[in-house]
């Protein structure tokens, strides 16, 4: 039997059969992957763990899978960490939660299911000092609430206020409307729940966040000092297809002068990715001094192609035996009142050769790429895969002066990242002997690496 915790994720990743199997993007040979779970910065090392499936590339009996890396650029692949426990209230599996350090310990809050229906219960483990093993004894920290107005239950995250922790979790209500669930967390064995907190009533949240259930809700303090707070848009009828994507609102946080409960006031918002190919992210709060920085990662699912990309079949998939993807880490910041999302400055390690320096015009780019690309003049930029009858246009967006865009492709993953805006995340499938293009308007240039992992 293999060692997994011996395995470079990425190094292996470069010996995949599938070509569209990403290289740069940490996740297993085989399985299905969705949800980033568990993102944490503990004794040294970053955490990521994911739901996952390693039997097939279908999302049931879901499970943890776990990378770790100490600097975001080498990634070690461990065993899987929580899985569904027969008779146990994640018998049908372990879905979306959190890690956080308990007095030291290690702790894992997440969504036991005992169905695929919308209710689940918050069940916690604990990990080892170096997060690779975990104790599952089905303790229940919260139960669905004794209240018929909340029908859907979902997705534990923790955060901290005036040095007390609290967590909410995404829901749905009978009349419609999405909302959030309010706990104080003295004893993370026993939550106290306190109630709805916000709900899509909201008229800022009615605007950016429109959804039946806001699926994984996430709430970090950026740079600047605002509050940023981030929700996945479900809909009935979405099955891995999320029309309404990902979006967010940021306000302020403050506390109640009657019960000192956290109030969060919202006074804007948008969409937190462009793409359609984005899902359920998750967003760690780090520490940097007295600074609060948050970083974040994004799930990429397999599709059947859209706006006249092509796709790949549930046949295909099953055929390749692995489906979904984790995006490059990515910083967030407010930038004017307006979310703002950069690549983690680590990335920057997998520039390998440059291949092209101040390009211009139409310029052939390698399959695993990394792109700048900045502009003296305005036009449009447009990313195509293939020629002839068979092109792809993957992306195409204007670039206006003084603008940058970086572009990573990695096989079938193409992140896009826009200097003081949100990223778009994509996903193509090149053909055998097909070539990635870039076309750039009057006046832009192009800076241009291979990938290669840092020796």
């Amino acid at each position: 039997m293999t060692d997994l915790a011996l395995i470079d994720s990425l190094a292996s990743a470069a010996t995949h059969p599938d070509p569209a199997f990403p290289r740069f993007h940490p996740r297993p040979a085989q399985g299905w992957i969705n949800d980033p779970n568990g993102v944490s910065y503990i004794n040294g090392q970053y955490h990521v763990f994911f739901q996952y499936n390693p039997d097939s590339a279908r999302h049931t009996q879901i499970q943890w899978g776990h990378v770790s890396s100490p600097d975001l650029v080498q990634w070690e692949e461990h065993p899987v960490a929580l899985s569904p426990q027969p008779g146990g209230p994640d018998s049908a599996g372990c879905w979306t939660g959190v890690v956080t350090s308990d007095g030291g310990v290690p702790t894992a809050a997440y969504s036991g299911v005992k169905d695929h229906g919308g209710h689940s219960q918050v069940v916690i483990a604990r990990g080892s000092s170096d997060l690779v093993t975990w104790e599952q004894d089905g303790h229940v920290a919260a139960s669905m609430p004794e209240d018929p107005l909340v029908t859907a239950v979902r997705d534990p995250f923790i955060f901290r206020f005036n040095g007390a922790r609290y967590a909410m979790q995404g829901a749905g209500l009978a009349d419609g409307r999405a909302a959030l669930l309010l706990y104080t967390v003295e004893d993370l064995n026993d939550w106290k729940y306190q109630g709805i907190w916000l709900t899509t009533a909201d008229p800022v949240a009615a605007v950016h966040t429109p959804a039946e259930i806001w699926e994984c809700p996430q709430l970090v303090q950026v740079p600047s000092g605002e509050w940023v707070m981030m929700f996945s848009l479900w809909l009935s009828g979405d099955d891995h297809e999320h029309a309404n994507g990902v979006g967010h609102l940021i306000g302020s946080l403050s506390a109640d002068p009657v019960s000192g409960l956290p109030v969060f006031v919202p006074t804007s918002g948008g969409k937190s990715d462009l793409g359609r190919d984005f899902y359920a992210p998750q967003i760690v709060q780090l520490e940097s001094g007295s600074t609060p920085a948050a970083l974040l990662w994004g799930w990429a699912n397999e599709g059947p192609g859209r706006d006249g990309r092509r796709g790949r079949s549930q046949e295909e998939i099953d055929d390749a035996g692995w489906a979904g993807v984790l995006t490059h880490p990515r910083v967030l910041s407010v930038v004017d009142g307006a979310l703002a999302v950069s690549p983690a400055p680590a990335v920057e390690a997998y520039r390998g050769a440059s291949v092209a320096s101040d390009a211009a015009g139409s310029i052939v780019v390698p399959g695993f790429a990394e792109v700048l690309v900045r502009g003296a003049g305005s036009g449009p930029v447009d990313l195509v895969l293939g020629a002839g009858d068979d092109a792809q246009v993957v992306y195409s967006g204007s670039l206006a002066a003084g603008e940058e865009l970086r572009i990573f492709i990695d096989a079938s993953l193409v992140e896009v990242y826009r200097a003081g805006g949100v990223a778009k995340t994509l996903r193509a499938y090149p053909a055998p002997g097909e070539e990635w293009q870039l076309t750039l308007p009057a006046g832009a240039t192009a800076d241009v690496w291979e990938l290669a992992l840092p020796a």
